[in-house]
């Protein structure tokens, strides 16, 4: 079987990284999944710099989610995932992970 090597694979690599260390570092801070996929919620910049205080990985993860466009700011000004980045962590963590109802 070939590695597939090609940028786009990189990108997926990292951005699946980037998730499953967001989840990790959420939990771990007291947080839930549901405070990213969930539209309406997400982290407020508060709960944002703690992160970035406590979690040296968080901003590098924060950023390549970003740029990507698997995450973005709500309305409320607050960090969420967007509808790609729920069904990656969707597709990683499997039903009810990235669920929004």
């Amino acid at each position: 079987m070939a590695i597939d090597t090609s940028t786009t694979a990189g990108i997926q690599r990292s951005l699946r990284q980037c998730l499953s260390n967001v989840a990790a570092l959420l939990y771990h801070h007291g947080h839930v999944l549901e405070t990213v996929t969930i539209a309406h919620r997400g982290l407020d910049r508060f709960a944002l710099s703690q992160l970035q205080a406590e979690a040296s990985e968080w901003d590098t993860c924060q950023q390549v989610l970003e740029r990507s466009e698997a995450a973005t700011y709500n309305d409320q000004g607050r960090f969420i995932l967007t509808p790609m980045g729920r069904e990656l962590l969707f597709d990683m963590f499997g039903e009810g992970a990235a669920d929004c109802a």
